[in-house]
Parts: structure tokens; C-alpha cells; sequence
């Protein structure tokens, strides 16, 4: 009987031991979170082909996470799939996922330098007709990937015409910088004619990094210069072309841009000389002559001066100047003048920098 109880106490034991020394036989370790994707995405991606590019843009992401964040974006990847012009539109992202390459990364150095965009261009070499679908995706610092952006979808063409080449002297008048170019003779793709459909011209200041994306004319220009006449003198101007193409479906598809041309135009150009110039005396007292003329038509003439003599063969720059400061109007009253004697008048306009014009021409009257 004793021997028994001992046995069942004996088995007991061992089963106490064995459940719990196996429990603890290894290493017991903290729950693991799930792989968490990055929520940081975007769904603004754009993009254009210019010549044998496509160039891609989308918003910045936010760069002022903790880099132990998962928002810490470190690296934005580019995808792109070639699919043919009917192949079906929709598409899942893991259909895409698994058929697209990537084509390139931007790293954390240019994410950190950008401003309110990114910028990414996808350099082609055309064949055949074909639809190319471009997303990108965001990586943060532990190497999670977000979900991939909006699908965009171009259908390049290949016969798009080179850049053409500005002429490296653009010529500065008072009113009007004119820029000129040489025609492309071929395509991107090597083919002839080049496809012409016409010209852009762009411009960017001294303030701009890049030309800005309106350009100055209004419509493709068919001629192969342009003539500049919004600027101002003391500017730093920046000039580039691009040729205009017919693409794919009929849309306008512009080239690479042209080689900058930068102007920095001095005005040395003096106005033209006053018109219109009456004298009319009065009589009364005082005596009194009136001066009439017209308004210069230059935009940057800021006043006028006037000349007076008794003696119409004298040289002109002994004559009498009446004004102390700029005459702002198209109008002066000569108050100095005497009874009976003929005055001869002549003006000169000035602009902001103090190019002075030619005298006008010489008019009189004789005070009653």
C-alpha cells in the first residue's frame, strides 16, 4: 500500500517537472508587431513627354519625421511598364507590382532638397508604338514600402522633332529684344523631315532657376525669331526655344529645350524727339507765351526740357534753359517774356536713365 502511494507521488512529480521544465526548455520572446505599410502615398502623379523624355512630377512628401517614424520617407522608387497601345486599361497593383521595372530611385539627398515637387525624367529609346504606365512608390528608413501611386499612362511618340538652336547674340533695341533660331533638320528618332509644327518660346529671370512653364507667345509661332517687348532695362533675362510637334491622337508634343541665350539689355537708346510743338502768346498781363507739344510715345521718357532764345541762329546749346526741374505735362506757361519781342522755342525729352533726344523743332511767337 505504501509503495503504491510512492509510485503515484513519483509519477506525479515527473509529470509536474516535464510540463513545466518543457515549457521553459526555450527562449521566450516579445510579441512582434505586424509589418506595418507606410501611409504616406501619393495620388498626384503627372508627367508629359518633351522629345525622346518623359518627364514625371509629383508632390514632395513630408520630410519632418523622426527617422524612426514610419513617414520617414528615405527613398522614392520609380516604376514603369511597357504595355501595348490595346492592351486593357485597368490593372491591379499587384498585376503591376509584379510586371513593372524599376527604372530608378530618387535617394533621400534630392527628397531633402526639393521644394514643394519632385522631378523625375525617363529618357526613351522609341521603336514601335507603345503605352508606357508609370507609378511610384515611397520607402521610409526601416525599408517599408507604401501602397504605389496613382497609375499614369502615356503613349509616346517616337518622330518628335530635336531642339532648335538659338543664335548666340540677340539684338537689343529700345523696344524689343529679339531672339533667333535655327530650324532641326530631323526627329529624336533620327527620321526626315523634322515634324514641325511650330515654336514656344520661354523666359526666366535672374530670380527663376527655370524658365517658366507659360510660354511668351500665345500660339506656336511659324516664323524662326521672336521679338521680346515686356522687359525692362538692368534685367538679366534667360531665353530657351522648343520646337513643336505633332504626337500621338493629335496632341501637341513639344522638344527638349533649346541651347539658354542670357540678355542683360543696357538702354542706350535715347527717345525720339518732340512732336507736335506750338507757341501761342497772349496778351494781358503778364505777358505770356503757352507751349503746347505731344506726349512722347516711349514708355520710359519721364519729362522734357524746354529752350529759349531771341535769336533763332544761335547755337542751340547757348539757348536758355526755362526749367529747373523735369516738365511732367504736355504743356508750359513762359512768363519771362516782354511785350514785343518774338520768342523761338525747342524741346528735348529724357528718359529714367538720362538719355536725352534731339531738339524738336524750332517754334516762335511775338508777344503783343
Amino acid at each position: 500500500m505504501i509503495l503504491r502511494r510512492y509510485s503515484r507521488f513519483l509519477y506525479a512529480l515527473l509529470l509536474f517537472s516535464f510540463v513545466w521544465g518543457g515549457a521553459s526548455c526555450g527562449k521566450r520572446r516579445p510579441p512582434q508587431p505586424p509589418v506595418e505599410r507606410v501611409p504616406q502615398h501619393t495620388e498626384l502623379l503627372s508627367g508629359i513627354q518633351r522629345g525622346n523624355q518623359v518627364i514625371l512630377n509629383w508632390p514632395a512628401p513630408a520630410r519632418n519625421a523622426p527617422d524612426k517614424n514610419v513617414q520617414s520617407i528615405r527613398r522614392v522608387d520609380v516604376f514603369r511598364l511597357a504595355e501595348g497601345v490595346n492592351d486593357p486599361l485597368p490593372l491591379t497593383e499587384e498585376e503591376f507590382s509584379a510586371r513593372a521595372t524599376l527604372i530608378g530611385s530618387l535617394p533621400f539627398e534630392t527628397i531633402q532638397r526639393a521644394g514643394d515637387s519632385l522631378n523625375y525624367v525617363d529618357e526613351l529609346a522609341l521603336t514601335e508604338p507603345v503605352r508606357l504606365r508609370y507609378a511610384v512608390r515611397y520607402v521610409n528608413a526601416a525599408g517599408q514600402r507604401a501602397s504605389f501611386s496613382n497609375f499614369l499612362l502615356i503613349e509616346p511618340a517616337a518622330s518628335i522633332s530635336q531642339q532648335p538652336v538659338l543664335n548666340a547674340n540677340p539684338e537689343v533695341s529700345d523696344n524689343a529684344i529679339t531672339i533667333r533660331w535655327q530650324a532641326p533638320i530631323e526627329n529624336v528618332d533620327g527620321s526626315k523631315p523634322a515634324n514641325l509644327l511650330g515654336y514656344n518660346i520661354y523666359r526666366a529671370t535672374r530670380a527663376q532657376n527655370e524658365p517658366a512653364q507659360t510660354p511668351l507667345n500665345s500660339a506656336p509661332l511659324t516664323t524662326t525669331q521672336y521679338a521680346d517687348q515686356i522687359f525692362n532695362f538692368g534685367e538679366e533675362y534667360v531665353y530657351v526655344v522648343r520646337a513643336v510637334s505633332l504626337g500621338t491622337g493629335g496632341a501637341p508634343v513639344e522638344s527638349l529645350n533649346s541651347n539658354a541665350v542670357t540678355v542683360s539689355p543696357i538702354d542706350s537708346f535715347a527717345p525720339s524727339a518732340p512732336t507736335g510743338v506750338t507757341a501761342a502768346a497772349s496778351a494781358g498781363a503778364p505777358a505770356r507765351i503757352s507751349i503746347f507739344f505731344a506726349a512722347n510715345p516711349e514708355r520710359d521718357v519721364i519729362g522734357y526740357n524746354i529752350y529759349r532764345s531771341t535769336d533763332p541762329n544761335l547755337p542751340k546749346e547757348k539757348w536758355l534753359k526755362l526749367n529747373r526741374a523735369l516738365i511732367e505735362h504736355t504743356a508750359y506757361q513762359d512768363d519771362s517774356v516782354r511785350p514785343g519781342l518774338k520768342y523761338f522755342y525747342y524741346l528735348t525729352a529724357v528718359d529714367r536713365v538720362g538719355n536725352t533726344s534731339l531738339p524738336s523743332d524750332v517754334q516762335s511767337d511775338t508777344v503783343p
